[in-house]
């Protein structure tokens, strides 16, 4: 990447900032008691654009600097604290934050690519699990402290992009004759999704045991 293109880049990074910086002072001024949907589009619009600014950054990186992409995203996984875990035949990952909608690649990258990077971090010191029958449990957890209109139908997210990173490490196919689906939703202190990958003879002690934990279940 030559000098003239870095900066057309960088002063297009400036003006989606900028773009960022009017949403916030926008938010800043919006009754949220009053007018929560129109707090809840514009909080929205300025998460969308905060993970724009991350990906384009990331690209400029790679594209020129010597920062390999592996070892970038790892420290992304950790910056955002994306957590991998294993108890009872069930692989547990934490993202630190919704599922974003299905509104461009670059909204799912922000958080696939690190996710992808964190799970091969942990395959090089932990034997994953290889399922032929399984089920993916999404668990999408919202903040108590916020309106409950923000919580989104299932099929407005962007889950298969998270799905495909998981299959890649965890499945023999992600197939729906070999793998199922489940979502729920769920009321917590933050907001963050809880993915849950397991054989298909675990789910149903794993479903029970998770609705005797939790004050908030969706049915399935």
């Amino acid at each position: 990447m030559n000098r003239a293109h870095i900066s057309q880049y960088i002063n297009g990074l400036l003006e989606d900032i900028s773009k960022l910086s009017n949403t916030l002072c926008a938010m800043n001024r919006t009754d949220i008691e009053r007018y929560p949907e129109n707090y809840g589009l514009l909080s929205t619009d300025a998460a969308l654009h905060s993970e724009l600014i991350a990906c384009k950054m990331r690209h400029l990186i790679y594209e020129s600097t010597n920062m390999k992409k592996a070892e970038y995203l790892t420290s992304a996984g950790v910056v955002q604290g994306i957590r991998v875990s294993e108890e009872d035949g069930v692989l547990n990952i934490f993202l630190p934050c919704l599922v974003p909608k299905r509104k461009g690649r670059k909204s799912s990258e922000f958080l696939s690519d690190p996710l992808y990077f964190t799970m091969n971090q942990y395959a090089d010191s932990h034997t994953l699990p290889k399922f032929g029958h399984c089920v993916v449990c999404f668990s999408h957890i919202y903040s108590k402290e916020r309106p409950l209109s923000r919580v989104r139908d299932y099929d407005n997210l962007e889950l298969k992009q998270m799905l495909d990173v998981i299959a890649a490490f965890l499945m023999e196919d992600d197939s729906g004759l070999l793998c199922d689906a489940y979502n729920t939703t769920e009321i917590g202190d933050r907001d963050c999704t809880c993915i849950s990958v397991m054989g298909k003879e675990r789910f149903p002690e794993w479903i029970k045991e998770r609705e005797n934990r939790l004050k908030s279940i969706s049915d399935f």
